[in-house]
């Protein structure tokens, strides 16, 4: 009875696993309400419309979405074209904030006007951003072109390369 028990938890945590990675989201651009450090209310009326766009939802302290960054941050020249909304969960009262300016600190995101980075963190906990693309593991990518379609969203840590090759079709 044992052995059966595991095979079938085993069966199904592969299910989910696999479920997970090969998802892909056709869904329009989500209208977020974000955050930033500085504490401003940044919404999708500030994106300039015929441009193409990436949102990343990560987690400042996650180490997968640090090491994304890591890759791209030498890369960052190829990402000038694209509107880059990158979206947490964490709290806004202290010192969670603070995770965020580290966060942007840390990868000198201030220096890039396509990046835009805050939380959707409310004092309401819904997580509206989270639920819409139903992300359960951080980072959750998706690109969107020029005209607001998908080009490619990534579950799971993208390679840099794949999400660069993502970037570039969807300026085209």
């Amino acid at each position: 009875m044992k052995k059966l028990f595991l095979l079938f938890s085993l069966v199904i945590v592969a299910t989910i696993a696999n479920a997970q990675q090969n998802t892909e989201t056709n869904l329009p651009l989500i209208k977020y309400h974000i955050t930033t450090a500085d504490s401003s209310i940044v919404t999708p009326a500030a994106l300039r419309k015929g441009k193409p766009v990436m949102v990343i939802y990560f987690e400042p302290s996650c180490t997968h979405c640090e090491h994304l960054m890591a890759e791209l941050k030498p890369k960052m020249d190829a990402l000038k074209n694209i509107q880059v909304v990158m979206i947490t969960f964490t709290q806004t009262e202290y010192p969670f904030l603070r995770l965020i300016k580290d966060f942007n600190k840390k990868y000198n995101l201030g220096k890039y006007p396509n990046f835009t980075v805050g939380t959707e963190y409310t004092s309401k906990k819904d997580y509206p951003v989270q639920r819409y693309y139903a992300i359960y593991t951080t980072p959750f990518v998706v690109v969107y072109n020029k005209s607001g379609k998908v080009v490619k969203s990534f579950t799971t840590v993208p390679a840099v390369n794949d999400l660069l090759v993502a970037v570039k079709k969807a300026e085209q």
